[in-house]
């Protein structure tokens, strides 16, 4: 049995084995070559999907008759190995980035993202790390809905069992067992569409594969051995959606900690390059200098969290993620965990305002070349049905339901910040504080101002509110205010030349050449 989504471009089938497998993960493999127009040929993983039912995904690159043929370790099992079959892949004719341009892959200049056609990616996440598992199916396509309308490019979520998230809502698990794991494909069932929607909203998904941050997460307890079973089982399950794929999550993979994660990376993902692929490390935290030669890993990721002390302002501003970005090999740089919009700040104890998390997003863009930034809000990423504390979080503070967190005062700032990236040649900005005569962060981090510049002139300065002093005049200079997405004219005066005074003394954009 086969299908086509044509809204998704993709296809389907299933195999019934011959076979009765006692441990059907590790008792046979299954994957599937497809031959599509002019010879194009991909061998695709399938999944064991309970019983006796093993499902393969695949998402043609060209329209055209595509041709299949299966291949069973166990060549005896004649519902498995041997298989053939054809389809028709339509040409595509809808609006979903992912499919009119192609999956995402690093520019070859190293600084960014790009789709296959070459077409630039500006990440600008939203961390759901519970969508997929929590939301009720309504729900989850007025949020993503929304956060597409928003000007969103990407969901992250995580897609197993984890410290916010012990067992699903049937009381089950993804996986049993601590060692020689045992995989749950209805688990996995019930929120297959829920991922699948991600993509259906014209958004990329980011499933976190194995969650690593606690004594409680499969990435912290699992060996290297089945953190690879289990990252290699989603890989095979959702990889037709054309995913990000962040390996592990919340993690520490430095020092002792990283040939764990080399050996699983490696091993799920190959040296190709071929998946976009990314850690997302724990907070203040730059994992870069072990798995930097890691062929599979396509960027980098950080999290400069959730504090509001000067050190950690000060490593957002000039610690590694502005220090380290050009160390061969180049790869794009995103910070994926800024400060939460009304989580408790570690340090103040008080909630970040949509100020604070809105400085850390323009920080984070320009303090290397510009990628991409995630955003995140204290009632989104736990997927707060009532208000309350998260699981397992008592101290990040009370949060609001998800459906009043969508619609914040921090939400709407991300829609002025996509705008504004959308109208600049974003792919050309390199960090350049050396425009700035006068660093008023230097003194007190959080009136740090970030300056950046592209080869052709164009110079971007975000200033929380203190005035700019630059070292050289600008001509054509104008103000975007990040509240309401208006241009102001910089007039003359105090706003001219080599200064500049933000027209209200709050957080401004000031553009010019």
């Amino acid at each position: 049995m086969s299908s086509f989504d044509s809204t998704l471009h993709l296809f389907e089938a299933f195999f019934t084995s011959s076979s009765a497998y006692a441990d059907p993960i590790r008792g046979v493999s299954l994957s599937v070559t497809f031959t599509g127009p002019r010879d194009t040929h991909a061998t695709v993983p399938a999944f064991w999907d309970g019983g006796n039912i093993w499902r393969v995904r695949f998402s043609p690159p060209t329209a055209g008759v595509w041709s299949f043929t299966s291949h069973a370790s166990d060549t005896s099992d004649s519902g498995l190995h041997g298989r053939t079959g054809t389809f028709t892949a339509p040409d595509y004719t809808g609006d979903l980035p992912l499919l009119r341009h192609g999956p995402i892959r690093a520019a070859a200049d190293g600084t960014h993202l790009v789709h296959a056609d070459g077409t630039p990616f500006f990440w600008l996440a939203d961390t759901a790390w519970n969508g997929v598992l929590k939301a009720q199916p309504g729900d989850w396509d007025e949020y993503l809905a929304e956060r597409r309308r928003q000007g969103f490019t990407a969901i992250q979520c995580v897609i197993t069992q984890w410290r916010a998230f012990p067992q699903d809502t049937a009381g089950e698990l993804a996986f049993t067992g601590r060692e020689t794991i045992h995989i749950n494909p209805a688990f996995y069932q019930r929120f297959d569409d829920k991922l699948a929607a991600i993509a259906r909203h014209g958004l990329v998904p980011v499933p976190v594969l194995v969650w690593a941050c606690t004594p409680h997460d499969p990435g912290h307890y699992l060996p290297a051995a089945d953190c690879t079973t289990l990252a290699a089982y989603e890989v095979a399950r959702y990889g037709a959606y054309r995913p990000i794929w962040i390996l592990g999550g919340d993690g520490e993979y430095r020092n002792k900690y990283a040939q764990k994660w080399k050996e699983t990376g490696r091993a799920v993902f190959g040296d190709s390059g071929e998946q976009p692929v990314t850690m997302h490390p724990r907070g203040v935290n730059w994992p870069g200098e072990d798995l930097r030669g890691e062929k599979w890993l396509t960027f980098h990721s950080y999290q400069s969290g959730h504090g509001d002390g000067d050190d950690h302002l000060r490593w957002l501003q000039s610690g590694p993620p502005a220090t380290n970005w050009d160390i061969t090999p180049v790869k794009p740089v995103i910070n994926q965990e800024p400060n939460y919009e009304a989580h408790l700040a570690y340090h103040s104890r008080q909630p970040f305002s949509a100020y604070q998390v809105r400085r850390a997003l323009y920080w984070s863009l320009l303090v290397s070349p510009t990628a991409g930034v995630t955003y995140g809000h204290h009632g989104i990423w736990p997927w707060m049905e009532e208000a309350g504390v998260p699981a397992d979080h008592p101290n990040s503070g009370v949060a609001p339901t998800w459906r009043e967190a969508l619609h914040s005062e921090g939400a709407a700032g991300v829609v002025h910040l996509a705008n504004f990236f959308a109208g600049i040649d974003w792919p050309g900005l390199r960090p350049a504080q050396s425009l700035l005569a006068e660093q008023p962060g230097d003194a007190d981090p959080n009136r740090f101002i970030a300056a950046a510049q592209s080869a052709d002139g164009a110079v971007i300065v975000y200033t929380p509110g203190d005035p700019i002093r630059l070292t050289r005049a600008l001509s054509a200079a104008r103000w975007y205010n990040p509240r309401t997405g208006g241009w102001v004219d910089t007039g003359g005066g105090a706003n001219s030349g080599a200064e500049f005074a933000s027209p209200d003394g709050q957080d401004w954009m000031l553009v010019g050449e």
